[in-house]
């Protein structure tokens, strides 16, 4: 299969894992992110679901800078905010020595 110069390069969303293709129109996808975010909105409805902002979000970042900055802000917070947990976690080692006493309520 052959790619055609003259098409525009096809617009992917990568979410989970997979990709998804966008529409070639801008128009299109201006539209589609709006609805989205509006749809959103109306999340507390059936059907419709507050998953639908991010998604919303994420489609017009692909159109408006000032969109892209905040997601960009939005995704380096999360990686940071889920990094310091996992470094908090982190214990010293156990000392062999004493490893069998930890914990049995009295000195034996």
């Amino acid at each position: 299969m052959t790619v055609d110069p003259q098409l525009p390069p096809t617009r992917k969303i990568t979410l989970l894992g997979r990709d998804f293709a966008m529409p070639q129109s801008r128009r299109w996808r201006i539209t589609i992110g709006i609805l989205l975010i509006i749809g959103g909105c109306l999340g507390f409805l059936p059907i419709l679901g507050f998953w639908m902002v991010p998604l919303g979000l994420v489609i017009l970042s692909y159109e408006y800078a000032w969109v892209r900055r905040r997601r960009r802000r939005v995704t380096v917070w999360w990686g940071r905010r889920r990094q310091k947990p996992a470094m908090n976690n982190k214990r010293p080692p156990r000392d062999v020595a004493t490893a069998g006493h930890i914990g049995r309520g009295r000195e034996s």
